[in-house]
Formats: C-alpha cells, structure tokens, sequence
C-alpha cells in the first residue's frame, strides 16, 4: 500500500500527457540509436535562474553525446499536483527538482529513488549533514538538497539611521526583545516599524522558531511525532502577536500579503522594515525606487541562538527512471561547486554545498551577500516536514489557527490547545 498523498490527482492529469510528449524514443529511455535520454524537470523561474540551467543542460549535452537532457519547465504552484500524477502515470521526469518539504509523501510512498548508493563521494562529503537530513526519509536519501534560502530583514537604511537603533550583525544580531523595542522606536505616524507578510504563517512561525529555542514537533519514546508547545514556541509566535496586537508596531493588513505584495508599501516608506527570504533581494533591486538605500540585516535570535529551518530545494531521481546512474551523474554535474554557484547566483540564494558557498562572489558586501553566507552556518532541517501527516496538519489546523491567532481572534491558550490537541489527533492518524 502506497503512504497517502496529500492531495488527490485532479485536473492536472492534463501536464501529465503534455509531459509525455516531452519522452525520448522507447520504454527504456533510449532513442532508436541508443542514445540515453533523460528528462530534467526545472521549477526555476527567474531569468537569471532559467538561463543558468539551461546553460548548464547545454554544457552536458556538448560533453556527453551517448547520454542527452531534456529540459522541461515545470511550476512551483502545481509541481506536487502535477508529480502525483506523473507518478500514477508511469511518466516521471528522470530528474526532478523540488524542495525538502514536499518530499516526504512521495519518498514514503515509493516514487523516488534512494540515492545512498548512487552518489559520489565528492558530492556526499561537500554537502553538510545537517543538509542532508531535510531529505532523509526513514533510511533513505531522497533527493540532493542544493540551494537554501535564509530569512532575512530588509530595512529602509534611512529609517532605521535616524531611530538610533543599534545596526545588528550575524555575530551579535537583536535579541527578540530588542527587535521589538526597534519595531516600537521606528513605528510614526502613518508608518509601522515592521510588515509580516504571513500568508503562509506556518514554514515561517516553525523556522524562526527555532531561534526562541521552540521545535512543537518532538519524538516519543516510541520514535512517533507528537506535538508540544513549550515556552520557547512562544517567543516568536508571542512577538509577531504583540506587535500587531499590543503595540501597534507591525501592519495587521500586511498578515494576509506575501512577501512580494508588501514591498510597494516598503519602498514607500509604509513600513521600515520586512522579513523576507534571501532571494527577495532581487526583486528589491529590480524594483525599488531609484535613490532608495535599503539594507540586509539578520533575523533575531534568542534562547536557541542565531539558527532558523530551512527546507532546502532539492534535486531526486525518479523510483521508475531506467538510467538512475546516469541521471545522478547529470545531477553531480550539475552540482560541481562552479555549476552549484551558477545556479545559487541565479536564484539570488545560498549553495548547501561548503566548497561553493566558500566562493568570493557570495561573500561580498554588494546587495546583503555576506550577511547571508555567514548565516548558513546556523541554518538547520525544518522541524517538521519529514513528519508523516505535516501537510495535513499544516493546512487543515495550523494555518488556520496561527492566522486567528496573530490577528487576535483567539489568544495563546487557545493556539498551543488547537496546534497540539487537533494536530496530534492528525499525526496519530498516519502513525498507526
């Protein structure tokens, strides 16, 4: 019995068929000349992003005549949908790229390849631990986690100069409590010190969490996920709450927004400043007024120190691909540290791989770069994603009640009763 799938196939049977008419020649993968063909499936979207792995799919191909990629454009907003069905259709790309916390239904259930004994050693030593564990599932490995996006605050220089704050640094950031003072000292009239855009609340809310020495998702003694809401998952939680709610510091109509609907009001002085994901920095400098001086800080830290989770993007073999061997020596190709920082720059986010981030070209001051690199060494797994029935909790409990929450529908009693009480009765569910 497969695990279950988070959602069921639906209408997007129909990116199934058009995938199908991206296949080489027979059921093996091989052309009438026996050529070995294997399909990349890419979710990049940016220019920069796009050019760079399609660069990279022609630097392959030139390289490697008997064993030729097809590049095929996938999208971040229907790829689990439209993986299920490809799976169910026996017409899986090869080569897929996705991100650590959609892996788990799809490892559990069989679809993806262990890679444990296909990857090579150089690849396996560069990349750390602590990455590689955003995709390990069970006992296996089921994708390669290459690029990683801390989160980040972006602030108006100007504001923040003349509030008198102290500038923090990833050596010594704010404290929580510190970052609220800030928030309080640069919030004026018709100005709020900072924006949530929390439209998804719950990646952010367990990530940063981490910081205030919170994790909710635990192991009993029976090795099974349970829930907890113990002091330190109140730190954050408790912080984006009373600025919204008790000093008035944050924007309660930016809580609805994703990151990108919040930043014309940044740029127009609405807000001072906006946590956001590295890769934002693009779109800053893309779109920011001309003469705006804005500034990368780190996020703050607390009890559990300068860490937050991260669910890396990732790069898996599909469980049905005939040339496995092949299609994770593409992706090592791929991932050489000159290619791994290629790909990085292109998405405007950190390689997991230490030889690459090492890179002078991601370690300058221009555009907040060095902030971000030396962030990584406190960027660690999602708490929970790699939990059997996370997704379902995620939407059907914990979205739902971080959003009451943070708007001040409901107080924290009633959100540690409803994350934990109604989530373990969803866990428990899928750990019979």
């Amino acid at each position: 019995m497969r695990a279950p799938i988070r959602r069921a196939a639906t209408a997007v049977a129909v990116l199934a068929l058009l995938l199908t008419g991206c296949s080489g020649g027979g059921d093996d993968g091989r052309d009438p000349d026996g050529t070995i063909r294997l399909r990349f499936q890419s979710l990049a979207w940016q220019k920069e992003s796009v050019d760079a792995n399609k660069q990279l799919v022609k630097e392959w191909n030139a390289a490697h005549p008997d064993v030729q990629v097809d590049y095929v454009q996938g999208s971040w907003d229907s790829v689990h949908d439209q993986l299920l069905t490809s799976f169910e259709g026996g017409e899986a790309p090869d080569v897929i790229h996705d991100a650590s916390d959609d892996l788990a239904d799809f490892a559990y259930g069989g679809y993806l390849a262990d890679l444990r004994p296909l990857l090579p050693d150089r690849l396996k030593a560069d990349i750390p631990e602590q990455s590689w564990r955003t995709t390990t599932f069970g006992e296996g490995v089921h994708g390669v986690p290459f690029l990683q996006e801390p989160r980040v605050l972006i602030a108006n220089t100007k504001l923040l100069k003349a509030s008198g704050a102290r500038m923090p640094t990833p050596e010594r950031p704010w404290s929580w409590e510190e970052f609220r003072r800030v928030t309080k000292e640069l919030t004026g009239e018709g100005r709020y010190g900072i924006a949530w855009p929390l439209k998804e609340p719950v990646s952010v809310t367990l990530n940063l969490g981490l910081s205030g020495g919170g994790r909710l998702f635990h192991r009993d003694d029976e090795d099974k996920a349970v829930l907890r809401f113990e002091p330190g998952d109140g730190v954050v939680t408790g912080t984006i709450h009373d600025q919204v709610n008790t000093d008035g510091s944050a924007a309660r109509s930016a809580l609805g927004m994703g990151g990108s609907d919040a930043l014309p009001g940044f740029f127009g002085g609405k807000y001072a400043m906006l946590p956001l994901g590295f890769s934002y920095r693009q779109q800053v400098i893309q779109q920011a007024p001309e003469g705006f001086g804005w500034t990368v800080l780190p996020m703050p830290a607390g009890a559990g120190g300068a860490v937050q989770g991260v669910s890396p993007q990732t790069l898996s073999v599909a469980e049905d691909s005939p040339h496995k061997k092949e299609a994770v020596a593409f992706i090592d190709f791929l991932l050489r540290p000159p290619n791994m920082v290629r790909l990085a720059r292109g998405d405007w986010m950190l390689p997991t791989g230490a030889e690459a981030l090492a890179d002078p070209s991601l370690r300058t001051a221009e555009h907040g770069w060095a902030v971000g690199t030396a962030l990584a060494k406190g960027l660690r797994p999602a708490p929970a994603p790699a939990v059997r029935g996370y997704p379902e909790w995620k939407d059907k409990v914990a979205t739902p009640a971080l959003q009451e929450y943070y708007s001040g529908a409901i107080d924290a009693d009633e959100l540690s009763e409803r994350l934990v009480e109604d989530g373990n009765r969803v866990l428990a569910r899928y750990q019979r």
